[in-house]
């Protein structure tokens, strides 16, 4: 996040308790409608073969498309048919609690602006493409939608706990980050990956990561990269697994890794089921150059 952003993101702090804001369709610039244009074509040529086919359908089902940025009015009508749920404009991050508010009301909170045209690749703050083209099409998933509810409603829990930390580690590794195994082999559901160009290409086709069968208490105990690709990418055999988290109380779960070590992004436990025992020479060059 540049030091510009930073000021235009506290200049746009909103009034409004729940930080929402208006999104301001109107007033994107041709510049802005361009580089979404550029960020969806490299995408939607790279994903047919590489997302699940939830989220293909779900991108299919949504007025998103190629020449303009969405409007926030147009998705949430789609989505309020389907699955209950609305999309919210809000200016970049917001407090904890009031993601988790937004999300446990079926409401999901985008950044309403958009990267620059120098900044396709990374962006450290969540911008429109990542949230808008990351995420929404899973909502119309019914099992997402209920996954991704019932996580807002965890995480106001959690914090009045103090296990926030272990709630967002499962938040990272599925919505975020999460494979999910079809039956022509490992696919993308994570936004973080599917929003990502070269993350795309690594989580799905390099043979660096490690790809691990997805354990509740296990993924509890990772921590997560946030400065590059993930070591590490946890698999779900399929989205009901995701639909069995939704309801399970895992106040007895923050009990039972309490005072458990934490493990690193790259490791590989003996007990795991591995699909895909990654190289781990990316990671390795990376800290080989300091990085």
């Amino acid at each position: 996040m540049t030091m510009e952003t930073m000021e235009q993101a506290v200049a746009a702090q909103p009034q409004r308790a729940d930080w929402v804001i208006d999104q301001g369709w109107e007033h994107y610039t041709a510049q802005e409608h361009a580089v979404w244009k550029t960020l969806f074509e490299r995408q939607t040529a790279l994903l047919p073969e590489r997302a699940c086919d939830e989220f293909v359908a779900g991108m299919r089902a949504l007025p998103i498309g190629a020449d303009q940025i969405p409007d926030f009015r147009a998705l949430s009508e789609v989505l309020m048919r389907h699955t209950g749920w609305q999309v919210v404009a809000v200016p970049g991050l917001v407090p904890d609690e009031v993601f988790f508010e937004h999300l446990a009301n079926r409401r999901f909170p985008a950044g309403q602006f958009i990267r620059r045209a120098d900044q396709l690749d990374y962006l450290q703050e969540p911008d429109i493409f990542h949230d808008v083209f990351g995420h929404v099409p899973m909502l119309m998933n019914p099992v997402i939608a209920d996954y991704i509810q019932a996580y807002g409603e965890g995480g106001l829990k959690a914090q009045k706990l103090g296990v926030l930390d272990q709630l967002a580690r499962v938040y990272w590794y599925t919505v975020e980050f999460g494979l999910v195994q079809q039956g022509d082999g490992l696919r993308i559901y994570g936004a973080g990956i599917a929003s990502s160009h070269s993350e795309s290409l690594f989580a799905v086709d390099d043979p660096s990561p490690n790809r691990i069968g997805f354990d509740l208490q296990r993924v509890m105990r990772t921590r997560y990269r946030i400065d590059d690709f993930q070591e590490s990418y946890f698999v779900i055999p399929s989205f009901d697994a995701l639909l069995d988290l939704a309801k399970i109380d895992f106040a007895p779960l923050y009990e039972a890794v309490r005072g458990q070590p934490e493990l690193e992004p790259g490791t590989v436990l003996p007990s795991d089921r591995v699909l895909v025992r990654g190289t781990g020479a990316y990671h390795r060059a990376r800290r080989g150059a300091g990085a």
